[in-house]
């Protein structure tokens, strides 16, 4: 029977906790598979194996798997006898199998062996040298120990033998779930969705909130940000989306305050919402998409102002990084042919010509104390929508938006799920 044998890195730092960041990881392969035909997933020594029925597609589970946080690397297997003759024979089957397709592009090949059993007979580079020469005699292909055509490894447990034929690289950080949620403010642009995939990395279950001025701008930011939360949500299978309207509040701030402070009030105004959900989801801090100096609102000064307002930590997992940067790995992700839609972004609406780049706190106070501030929180926060995506999707998918009622009602439907 064939099956997938997972490595994982940085989870074996972990010491004490290590079984409960494993336990994590093959939860996460299972949610990953479930609508494959995975006979199971279970850890073994220093590994975890994913068990392949007869209906498994491979292109399938190596796409689901190369997308699941934690994984170091991971192959395809198969099982083998103890003796090196029998893992020799095994091994030149399986290639037999093949047949001219692997002839046709494999000239050289090396052999790896870990040996989790230190009472087999031989040690790992004996069992190297042994098998590597008869395939070596098998097949006619040169062993090349730096770029060969085909990487075949050789584990050998203390209750079976298996070997694997070439590598599949992981996205490598931590199992989902494991750092905590975070909440992300998600525009739709290029940034954020980047900064939230660098924290679902880290290991964090991320949500996502966006601040849209539908009805008074199209809803193609918030068609935008949901099509993004969709993509996002195939690396951490679960995740929520909340919808605030903020076209009414960026209003009231045109009303009351000079013109270039408005871009920092509009973002102090989001980071109070921010906050205020967080506290209702359970998130521990919340997550921008911001890079110093990369538009007026990120300058250092700017920045310390909009953080004035939160008490939650403020991640910024692009904070050093260029614009280039961003959009290459945006790229990689399959964010950027989305965010680069035109839209009307709520961040666009109503902004000045010349917004202050060094806002003094003093000064962005004054203008806050001729705006309701406690009430237009309350106010967006009463009216927030939430969307729910999961993947691999139900067989009957149905996401539907449910609007808020009251901030308290809109509370306890969050810490119900």
């Amino acid at each position: 029977m064939d099956s997938v044998i997972v490595h994982y890195q940085e989870i074996a730092l972990k010491g004490r906790n290590r079984p409960w960041f494993i336990d994590r990881l093959a939860g996460s392969l299972r949610d990953a598979t479930a609508d494959l035909d995975v006979t199971h997933v279970r850890p073994l020594m220093g590994r975890i194996e994913v068990g392949l029925g007869p209906g498994a597609d491979w292109p399938t589970v190596r796409e689901r798997l190369g997308r699941v946080f934690g994984i170091a690397n991971f192959a395809r297997s198969r099982n083998a006898g103890r003796e090196v003759d029998e893992i020799a024979d095994a091994i030149l089957g399986h290639l037999r199998e093949a047949g001219a397709r692997a002839a046709d592009r494999v000239t050289s090949f090396r052999v790896r062996a870990s040996r989790a059993d230190k009472t087999y007979p031989l040690t790992s580079p004996q069992i190297e040298r042994e098998v590597g020469g008869r395939i070596k005699a098998g097949t006619g292909w040169r062993v090349d120990l730096e770029s060969p055509d085909l990487a075949i490894g050789i584990e050998i447990l203390p209750d079976r033998v298996f070997y694997t034929l070439g590598k599949e690289p992981g996205q490598g950080g931590l199992p989902t779930g494991t750092s905590g949620a975070v909440l992300c403010l998600l525009s739709g642009g290029i940034d954020s969705p980047v900064a939230a995939y660098r924290l679902m990395k880290r290991g964090c279950r991320v949500r996502f909130v966006h601040f849209h001025a539908y009805p008074i701008l199209s809803r193609a930011s918030l068609d935008k940000t949901r099509e993004i939360a969709d993509l996002l949500t195939r690396h951490q299978l679960r995740s929520r989306l909340y919808a605030v309207r903020f076209g009414e509040i960026q209003q009231t701030i045109v009303l009351s305050a000079p013109p270039p402070l408005r871009v920092v009030l509009y973002r102090r105004m989001m980071m109070r919402i921010a906050e205020r959900l967080a506290g209702g989801c359970g998130a521990k801090a919340l997550v921008t998409g911001e890079s110093v100096g990369q538009v007026a609102s990120q300058t250092i000064e700017n920045l310390a102002v909009i953080n004035d307002v939160v008490t939650l930590p403020v991640l910024r997992p692009l904070i050093g990084s260029d614009k280039e940067e961003i959009t290459q790995e945006a790229r990689r992700l399959g964010t950027y042919p989305i965010s680069i839609v035109p839209d009307q972004d709520c961040c666009t609406l109503f902004v000045p010509r010349r917004p202050a780049t060094r806002a003094r706190p003093e000064d962005v106070e004054r203008a806050e104390r001729n705006l309701p501030v406690a009430d237009l929180v309350d106010r967006a926060a009463a009216e927030i929508e939430r969307q729910d995506f999961v993947f691999p999707p139900p067989a009957e998918a149905s996401v539907a938006a449910t609007p808020g009622g009251d901030a308290g009602a809109a509370d306890a439907r969050i810490r119900q799920v």
